[in-house]
């Protein structure tokens, strides 16, 4: 992970940080709470299972809280103990009752519970919005709604709406039996009328439920941080500020943040619900297809990438002259013996064998997911044009190894005072970046719909 590259570097850090706290670089002779945890050896920490908090997927634990906190344990030297909660009130009980270090979770810091809590610094801002179903009347004021707001007991949403003065306490309703996500779920199916929802949230649920709509903000800002016990000293909190410090610095915290937000802060209803639908509809056809195919790839992102291309349609044709369902030029079905680019075939095994070829290109070095958008990208522009943006990167003081920093370059890949100091020239780079992005949102739809067994 990204974080390696500076591990030396942190643990350096943290060592000065840590002879701080204490009055020498031996024992303490005050209690401190950093140096507890370090001679237990590990970190308790509670979350809460969600999309954007903590779980298990195919290649074992996933989540941004838990990216972070996998990354703290590590920053301190420490094992992870990681304590998934359904409960809210249940999580933070058993933190003030000082049988966790931590709580992160992934939910907004109300006004009440910094009386409650310390918290670490803020790494992020969200809004909160009241959602409904797209195709209902739109709620404009919370106090003039004919049904119930449903939020999750203990969360920022309920304690948000339980101290607005405008809100009835009839309209207030919280439960134990749903989570943030099956809530936006339940409005889009239309079995609630609203809830309110954070912007993270929100923004992979439509992607899923393109019918949830935005109603009013409630709250434009919103600090998000790990809460810590306030009995405690603050060496805890002060190595969490001298952790976010240096992710900041080193740019892993932003490469985190485009890995599981970058793709989707942008929303396109008419698009979601096109996509979803043809996906129930029409990729039936070429599943299996994709599936034999694919060799060490996800079929799903071949197919999203299909989708990107030609909408499945074999017989798609653009102004350049590339056809078929991967949109192949006439040179690279040649180059990967496609005799017939409409039919659907032939073009599934042509495009996922260059598409194969352009990762195994891509430098070595390069991990994922980084390796897969910039191929993907290559795909898109040209294997030339990409490594232009990668040189201009670098120029510039990025990281050419990253997605994250790459991307930024693509769209100079059209403006003349870039593109004419590159070797490849002119390219539509903000396109590739779009076709990334596009490609992204496709995939996350289809892992969701195959899951539930729509696909």
């Amino acid at each position: 992970m990204p974080l390696q590259q500076y591990k030396k570097r942190l643990k350096t850090s943290f060592f000065i940080a840590l002879c701080f706290f204490a009055t020498s670089c031996g024992s303490p002779t005050v209690p401190n709470a950093l140096l507890s945890l370090i001679e237990r050896g590990s970190i308790k920490v509670g979350t809460l299972y969600g999309a954007a908090t903590y779980y298990n997927g195919a290649e074992g634990p996933q989540g941004f809280e838990y990216e972070l906190l996998a990354g703290f344990s590590d920053y301190v030297g420490v094992t992870l103990d990681l304590y998934p909660f359904y409960s809210y009130d249940a999580m933070l009980e058993q933190l003030a009752e000082g049988n966790l270090d931590i709580v992160a979770t992934g939910d907004a810091v109300t006004d009440a519970l910094m009386m409650r809590f310390t918290y670490g610094p803020a790494y992020q801002t969200v809004a909160q919005h009241l959602v409904y179903r797209a195709g209902t009347t739109r709620p404009r004021e919370l106090n003039s709604l004919a049904e119930p707001v449903v939020t999750v007991s203990g969360s920022s949403q309920a304690q948000l709406l339980a101290v607005l003065n405008n809100t009835s306490e009839s309209l207030l309703v919280t439960t134990e039996d749903s989570d943030a996500e099956e809530l936006l779920q339940k409005v889009a199916t239309g079995d609630i009328a609203y809830t309110l929802a954070d912007s993270n949230r929100l923004a992979l649920q439509r992607r899923r439920h393109p019918n949830l709509a935005v109603g009013l903000t409630v709250r434009e800002e919103m600090p998000m941080a790990w809460a810590l016990n306030p009995e405690l000293d603050d060496s805890i909190k002060a190595a969490i500020i001298e952790y976010f410090g240096t992710v900041h610095q080193s740019g892993w915290f932003t490469v985190l943040e485009e890995k599981y937000f970058g793709h989707i802060r942008q929303f396109d209803y008419v698009d979601s619900r096109a996509f979803n639908q043809s996906a129930e509809s029409l990729l039936k056809d070429y599943k299996s297809m994709f599936q034999q195919y694919a060799g060490d790839l996800d079929w799903r992102l071949l197919a999203a990438m299909s989708y990107q291309e030609s909408h499945w349609d074999p017989d798609a044709i653009s102004r350049t002259g590339v056809r078929g369902l991967m949109m192949l030029t006439m040179d690279t079905a040649n180059d990967w013996d496609v005799e017939d680019r409409t039919d659907a075939e032939q073009s599934i095994r042509g495009g996922s064998r260059y598409f194969a070829s352009l990762l195994g290109r891509i430098p070595a070095r390069i991990g994922d997911p980084d390796r897969t958008w910039m191929a993907m990208a290559a795909y898109n522009l040209g294997l030339g044009h990409l490594e232009d943006a990668r040189i201009l990167t670098e120029r510039q003081g990025g990281n050419p190894d990253l997605w994250v920093d790459v991307k930024q370059r693509l769209p100079q890949l059209r403006q003349k005072k870039y593109y004419r100091t590159t070797r490849y020239g002119y390219a539509r780079g903000d396109e590739a970046l779009q076709y990334v992005d596009n490609i992204r949102r496709y995939y996350d739809s289809l892992l969701w719909l195959d899951e539930q067994g729509r696909i």
